[in-house]
């Protein structure tokens, strides 16, 4: 093999190994901010028996 040729192959592989991929996993520098701005709404609806109604009403005290 000549000289030259060797000194070609040789440029050829020092110059694929600079063109290698790194890949690199590192922590942010910052905590991660979430915000959720939920608004929650709910309802309850009580059905009560008309007997019941007698007994639990606004004026005996238990609600």
């Amino acid at each position: 093999m000549r000289p030259s040729a060797l000194i070609a192959v040789l440029a050829l592989l020092g110059l694929s190994q600079g063109c290698t991929p790194t890949v690199q996993l590192a922590a942010p520098k910052e905590p991660i901010n979430i915000n959720l701005n939920v608004k929650i709404e709910h309802e309850i609806y009580i059905k009560v028996d008309k007997a019941l109604d007698g007994i639990i009403n606004e004026n005996s005290g238990l609600f």
